[in-house]
C-alpha cells in the first residue's frame, strides 16, 4: 500500500492531536506526516502544543492495521483522498485554522481559480424560498460558479438540482462516509453530481450520519467558497451556524429577506439586522458582493519559457509551473527543495518582473 497515505490518515487518528496541531506538525516536519511518526520523543515535545503527553501518544501510535483496513473501504468504494499540502485540496478551505488536513471525496472537486458560491438554508422550504433559490442559481449561470452545500432537504437539495439543471458543477459536502448517501432518497441527484462537480467528506468510510457531524460539516461549506448565501432559516439550527463560521473565516455573508412574519426567514432578518448578512435579492447583487464583474473565462495558460537564463533557485520555481499552473504557495514551498525564506524571495522576484501573479487562495499562477 502507497505509504504516503497510510501515514495520512494515521495522522487524522493520533488521541489528542485535532486540526491545528496536526498542521503545526506537519508545519515542522515539511509537510511530510512519514516524518511525523519517525521523529525523536525530544524532537516532538520541542513543537508548540505538543509537549510530553501528545509526544508520547504519537511515539506509542500502533493501529496501522486499521489504517490499511480503511484503504481497502477507499478502494472498494471507489473514494479518493486530498491531503492538505496536495494542490487539488480547495485553497480557500485551506486558509481555514480549522480546516480538516485530509479529505474524502468522489468526482470532480477541483476549486482552484474558479468561483465558488455555498447555499445553504432550512429543510423545511417555503414555496418563496425554492423558487427564488432556484431563479438565483440560474440567474447566475453566465458566472459559471460552482455551487456547495450539504444534500440535506429543502434549499440544499433545491440549490444542486438548480446547478445540475443550468449546468453548473456542484459539490455536495457530507456528514458521514462516502460509502453511503443520507438522505437515501437522494441518491439519484448524488449520483448525477459525480458528472458535474462531486461529494467531499472529512469522515471515513463506515462512518454514520451522526447528529454531531453535521455541525462540523458546516464548516467545511463554509470555509470552501468565497461568500455564503442563507436563503431561509429559523433563528437557530445548522444554517446559522454556517453563517456564522464563514463570517469568522471573514469570508462574504449574504441572506435573502423573507416576510417578517414567517419563522423560516427569522435567522435571515436576524443576520441581516445584526450585521452579519448583506441582504441579496438577485444575482447581480451576489455578483456585485463577491466581486464577480463579468462571466468566468478560463485564461490561457502559459508554459515558462524555455530559452530564458535562470538562476539555479528560479529554475527550481519554473519547474513546478512547467508542470502544473497555478500552484499553492504551501506547495511550492513543499517541493522546490528551497528554504521557505528563498523560495518567498524568489516569488517576490518574479512577481516584480512579471513572470508571476499571486491569486485569491494563496495560489500564484504563471502569466510570463
Amino acid at each position: 500500500m502507497e505509504s504516503a497515505l497510510v501515514y495520512q490518515i494515521a495522522l487524522t487518528r493520533i488521541p489528542m492531536i485535532g486540526y491545528g496541531l496536526a498542521r503545526e506538525l506537519l508545519k515542522h516536519f515539511d509537510g511530510n506526516p512519514e516524518a511525523v511518526f519517525k521523529a525523536r520523543q525530544t524532537d516532538l515535545e520541542r513543537i508548540p502544543g505538543i509537549g510530553p503527553l501528545r509526544a508520547k501518544a504519537i511515539r506509542e501510535f500502533r493501529d496501522f492495521q486499521s489504517v490499511e483496513k480503511e484503504i481497502r473501504l477507499l478502494e472498494k468504494y471507489h473514494i479518493q483522498t486530498c491531503f492538505i499540502t496536495d494542490a487539488l485540496y480547495p485553497p480557500l478551505l485551506r486558509d481555514c485554522p480549522d480546516a480538516p488536513v485530509l479529505l474524502y471525496y468522489r468526482g470532480q472537486i477541483d476549486c482552484n481559480n474558479k468561483r465558488v458560491l455555498s447555499i445553504v438554508g432550512t429543510r423545511h422550504q417555503t414555496p418563496y424560498g425554492r423558487e427564488l433559490c432556484t431563479q438565483l442559481i440560474h440567474d447566475l449561470k453566465s458566472y459559471e460558479p460552482i455551487i456547495v452545500s450539504g444534500l440535506a432537504l429543502g434549499i440544499d437539495i433545491t440549490a444542486h438540482r438548480a446547478a445540475l439543471e443550468n449546468g453548473l458543477a456542484t459539490i455536495a459536502v457530507l456528514a458521514h462516509g462516502l460509502d453511503r448517501i443520507y438522505p437515501p432518497q437522494h441518491q439519484a441527484i448524488a449520483q448525477q453530481m459525480l458528472e458535474h462537480g462531486g461529494w467531499i467528506s472529512e469522515f471515513a468510510p463506515g462512518t454514520q450520519p451522526e447528529r454531531e457531524h453535521f455541525p462540523q460539516r458546516n464548516r467545511i461549506i463554509a470555509g470552501m467558497s468565497a461568500g455564503t448565501l442563507i436563503v431561509e432559516t429559523g433563528i437557530s439550527g445548522g444554517s446559522m451556524i454556517t453563517a456564522y463560521l464563514a463570517a469568522s473565516y471573514q469570508r462574504v455573508v449574504m441572506a435573502l429577506p423573507g416576510r417578517v412574519t414567517d419563522m423560516r426567514s427569522a435567522g435571515c432578518l436576524s443576520l441581516i439586522r445584526n450585521q452579519v448578512a448583506v441582504p441579496i435579492t438577485t444575482a447581480e447583487d451576489i455578483a456585485e458582493e463577491l466581486g464577480w464583474k463579468q462571466a468566468a473565462k478560463p485564461a490561457p495558460v502559459k508554459s515558462p519559457s524555455l530559452f530564458h537564463e535562470w538562476s539555479p533557485a528560479e529554475q527550481a520555481i519554473v519547474d513546478l509551473f512547467a508542470e502544473k499552473n497555478p500552484r499553492h504557495v504551501e506547495e511550492i514551498y513543499l517541493y522546490s527543495g528551497l528554504s521557505t525564506t528563498e523560495a518567498a524571495s524568489v516569488l517576490l522576484q518574479l512577481e516584480l518582473q512579471g513572470y508571476l501573479r499571486s491569486i485569491p487562495g494563496k495560489m500564484y499562477e504563471w502569466t510570463g
